[in-house]
């Protein structure tokens, strides 16, 4: 029976808040019986999706098809032209609420195409880990002529699963789970040319000899939209969250971790330092405030946590704090291309986690679309 320990980051999701949730539409349908035999053949690789969490251990006692998965038809379309509002209100349940396992996905076969909802308890890995299984899923569910290629696959695809190789840790609490979310969320949608945001980066790079990004000149954008739409929570400070990868960064873990490589350090800037500049300086503002992350950079943080958890401040083990400032989750390079189980790429794909003052940046062939979500009260 395989287990692991969590590590200091996944003390953040220990409560089971923050889950990876995303809508994926395919209007040429899917073979649902290839996902429910790959899922079978990938369920040892990524054990920790299919395992169970108690008191910093995650377990692996087999894989069980009914706590991992639910195929259902639907004698109608599926609305293609539905706005992000009446998604999320449709589709937010569509998985169990508490999942016994750590992944589920559902299944939905509509007159006009296929939907599949996977979620993803952020306990068991981020959003890297998220699309990392959803690839291996697509290719194992392609499946082929070619004689053992699902066994190639797998092993080319196989992850690690060594959470606390940086930095050892033990953690046995137990973290009270959260209230259920009762808010009633407002969503905005606000859409950006792709080419308007890559003029500015240039502009910026002649005018000034600066190096910004398009992820920068996006986050401005975001954290000005919500002190606008927010303007009476927050006070003289504002905080900026940015989930920053650290694959790269730390060689115990590389581009095959399975798990939560990331670090969430939160920036602090003045309200009016914020309203009172223009979107460029905003984004040059973010750029220089974001650290040049390095192994030791890493590895102090991961201290910081341990501290929190040692006096017992488990308030603070969150992701970010929405009454002090707005957390943007760019998802603009999604591998779209590697999620075709053998129908074509998704034709449309909705993040369906939502959480108060966050920000999804999100696109599609011409536009990014900045996806606010608030609270109305």
């Amino acid at each position: 029976m395989p287990e692991i320990d969590i590590s200091q980051v996944d003390t953040l999701f220990a409560d089971g808040s923050y889950p990876i949730e995303m809508l994926l539409y395919y209007r040429n349908g899917l073979a649902a019986r290839g996902i429910r035999v790959a899922l079978r053949s990938l369920s040892q690789a990524f054990w920790p999706l299919f395992g169970e969490y108690s008191r910093g251990i995650i377990r692996f006692e087999g894989y069980s098809e009914q706590d991992s998965f639910l195929e259902e038809r639907v004698e109608e379309e599926f609305d293609t032209g539905a706005t992000h509002t009446k998604l999320y209100e449709s589709y937010r349940r569509a998985n169990p609420a508490g999942m016994k396992k750590l992944f589920h996905v559902k299944i939905l076969h509509y007159e006009n195409g296929t939907v599949l909802i996977p979620k993803l308890n952020h306990l068991a890995g981020d959003g890297y880990s998220y699309f990392y299984f959803l690839s291996a899923l697509a290719a194992v569910s392609r499946g082929g002529r070619i004689p053992f290629r699902k066994h190639l696959v797998r092993y080319l695809i196989k992850p690690h699963h060594g959470r606390t190789r940086p930095r050892e840790f033990t953690f046995r609490e137990d973290v009270p789970r959260p209230s259920p979310d009762d808010c009633v969320y407002s969503i905005e949608l606000e859409k950006i040319a792709k080419q308007d945001v890559h003029s500015t980066v240039e502009d910026v790079a002649s005018r000034l000899d600066m190096r910004i990004s398009a992820n920068d000149i996006l986050s401005s954008m975001a954290l000005k939209k919500t002190l606008k739409l927010q303007k009476e929570l927050f006070g003289d400070q504002v905080q900026l969250t940015l989930p920053i990868d650290v694959r790269r960064r730390v060689p115990e873990y590389g581009r095959r971790f399975f798990g939560n490589g990331i670090m969430l350090k939160p920036l602090t800037f003045g309200v009016r330092e914020i309203t009172d500049a223009s979107i460029e300086d905003t984004a040059l503002t973010i750029r220089r405030s974001v650290p040049a992350l390095t192994r030791e950079d890493y590895l102090e943080y991961l201290k910081e946590l341990e501290v929190l958890i040692e006096e017992g401040r488990y308030d603070r083990l969150t992701p970010f704090d929405p009454a002090l400032g707005c957390l943007v989750t760019n998802i603009t390079r999604l591998p779209l291309e590697k999620l075709d189980f053998g129908t074509g790429r998704p034709d449309l794909i909705f993040p369906l986690t939502i959480e108060r003052n966050s920000v999804a940046l999100i696109s599609d062939h011409e536009n990014y679309l900045l996806r606010f979500a608030f609270s109305k009260g």
